[in-house]
């Protein structure tokens, strides 16, 4: 078959199908270009989830009716100042979306510059543009966009239903608003009831605003303010404390010079900056905004403008991490019964008297006439009235500690008062109740011994009389044998004793007495799901975490008052303690307000 020129109209949608995959692709481009002309309002509204309609109006700086005439050419853009594709200041460039629409759809659009006497109009059906006429338009642009892939029908195919499409056109218009609080956004559609997202002030207290309209008070609630800048970059935003996870990572929006992208560097940064506080099956929630020269920067990488490539990569991923970490620690105690209050709404009354319910029957009393009270309070209180205050032996360890140090009161843990099912510390301070995990807390103060030891002067061992020996299968061996250097750098020192089996003659003398077997296995599981590409600092963390699982105080362990009382200060003075290295809360408070609350004192 011979080499021949395909059409024009054929060119067209072939370019189209590289911008306009679906109808939130339609919409994002539209809203783009709404952003780019500098617009304080954008509405948008869709039919049929976009299929059959979209509307976009902006109060931007619109366009004269040349531009208007250039604007559905291909390749034609108000936004490059030369032809430097290294300096991309706006989030369209290509000169691409407007045509490509009018490759596959109908649109029509309806523009008024400020040096126009009035609006004008112009429609694209199939690729084929009308004459500009005169229209009636107070100013801005407005966008329609109908029948969308008309030109093109074996595209309808792949859409999927028209929610689900509309709920892809309601993520990229969340997107975009978050990168752009200072724009008010409405978006309607039959498909879901309209949202309104008002322009919010500038700084980090707008931004924050327009995070929580749009993520939730969940996030508002346990979000952290992140900074970090070096050599004009700068990463700033907001992180959900670990408390606040997901599935997966699709709660992670990162933005590059307000531009959404889903880069997989950034995303990571993220993963390694929360590996000390998140289960490896929990994904945080978070907002980026990376900001830095547009010349270190390429953002002409996909046709759709969602992925982009850093001149200087390493120094961006430690910055993102170095701003999350930061950020964390600082807020290292905060957990989500702190921050929620779900601590409070998991109290409720377990019994409620009914409005006609007769005492006279209660379990305590035969039935039968009201029994007479006679003589003192005491006889009063005989059987079988008394049966109703015996309540039986307590189902809990509790032993109240009655002398307690003032002083103790006003620390952030306050005193120990006692320890229940074995396994919770309750502790009081001078506005309120605490209670604590034990494991889940010394677990995360072995995890950051073993971390400052290990960066200090290496992990102490302690040498074992009898080497411990540990059989295993085979495969289990070898995956511990090839990661031996690493084990010994924390003091777990092993060595091959057989086919089968391993033999362990020192362990870190932080963990005390541990159980060498149930640590090599728990161990081996971990590695099975690593590879050559897992830094080698995270692969030490996911050792560190194992050990001090296994190093930590059980529970169901009995505590004394000065072990309690030991593991709360050792709490106020371990990074993180908020949570364990698993991302499960160490503790939970009840201020003595909220308390009052439950009780109608309030």
């Amino acid at each position: 078959m011979p080499v021949r020129q395909l059409p024009e109209q054929i060119v067209n949608r072939i370019a189209a199908g590289e911008v306009v995959e679906r109808p939130a692709s339609v919409v994002k481009e539209l809203v783009e270009n709404a952003i780019d002309a500098g617009a304080s309002r954008i509405d948008i509204f869709t039919d049929g989830g976009g299929r059959r309609r979209i509307g976009i109006t902006d109060d931007g700086s619109g366009m004269s009716s040349g531009d208007l005439a250039l604007a559905v050419d291909r390749h034609a853009t108000s936004k490059l100042d030369d032809e430097d594709l290294l300096r991309i200041r706006t989030l369209g460039f290509r000169g691409e979306a407007l045509p490509s629409i009018g490759a596959v759809a109908k649109l029509g659009i309806t523009t008024r510059h400020g040096s126009e006497p009035h609006a004008w109009s112009l429609s694209v059906e199939g690729g084929v543009k009308s004459a500009i006429m005169p229209a009636a338009l107070s100013h801005g642009t407005r966008v329609e966009v109908s029948d969308l892939f008309y030109a093109t029908p074996a595209r309808l195919k792949f859409l999927k239903t028209d929610r689900t499409e509309a709920e892809a056109i309601r993520e990229v218009v969340r997107r975009l608003a978050m990168a752009r609080p200072d724009i008010a956004f409405a978006l309607a559609g039959e498909e879901r009831a309209p949202v309104t997202w008002a322009a919010a002030l500038p700084g980090a207290a707008g931004r924050l605003t327009r995070l929580g309209d749009i993520l939730g008070n969940d996030f508002r609630g346990c979000a952290i303010e992140v900074r970090a800048e070096r050599e004009s970059v700068v990463v700033e935003g907001f992180a959900a404390a670990p408390s606040l996870t997901r599935a997966n990572a699709l709660g992670q929006y990162l933005f590059v010079n307000g531009r959404p992208v889903r880069d997989k560097l950034i995303l990571g940064a993220v993963r390694a900056a929360y590996s000390d506080y998140l289960p490896r099956d929990r994904h945080p929630v978070v907002a980026l905004f990376v900001t830095l020269d547009s010349a270190e920067v390429d953002a002409n990488v996909h046709p759709a403008k969602t992925e982009v490539r850093f001149r200087n990569a390493g120094l961006v991923r430690a910055l993102i991490v170095h701003a999350l970490k930061e950020g964390l620690a600082r807020e290292g105690r905060r957990t989500a019964a702190n921050s929620d209050g779900a601590a409070l709404a998991s109290f409720r009354p377990s019994f409620a008297p009914r409005a006609n319910w007769d005492w006279r029957r209660s379990p305590a009393y035969p039935v039968g006439p009201m029994p007479a009270f006679e003589g003192s309070a005491a006889t009063a209180f005989a059987e079988p009235g008394q049966a109703a205050f015996d309540v039986g032996t307590p189902t809990a360890d509790v032993r109240f500690q009655e002398d307690v140090p003032a002083d103790l009161l006003d620390r952030p843990l306050g005193a120990a008062r006692t320890q229940i099912h074995e396994t919770y510390i309750v502790s009081q301070t001078r506005d309120g109740l605490i209670v604590v995990d034990q494991h889940a807390a010394h677990e995360r103060i072995v995890y950051e011994r073993l971390k400052a030891s290990l960066a200090k002067n290496g992990v102490q061992r302690q040498i074992l009389l009898i080497p411990e020996i540990v059989e295993l299968d085979e495969a289990t061996v070898e995956r511990l044998l090839a990661r031996a250097d690493e084990l010994a750098s924390f003091g777990l020192a092993i060595e091959s004793f057989g086919p089968g089996a391993v033999a362990v003659r020192e362990t870190p003398s932080l963990l005390g007495r541990t159980n060498a077997g149930a640590l090599l296995r728990d161990l081996a599981e971990h590695m099975e799901e690593w590879d050559e590409a897992l830094p080698l600092e995270r692969r030490l963390m996911h050792v560190a975490a194992t050990m001090a699982c296994h190093g930590s105080v059980r529970a169901g362990r009995r505590l004394k008052p000065e072990e309690m009382n030991a593991l709360l200060r050792e709490m106020e003075d371990t990074p993180n303690s908020g949570q364990c290295n698993h991302g499960r809360p160490t503790y939970v408070e009840l201020k003595l307000g909220d308390i009052e609350k439950l009780f109608g004192r309030r």
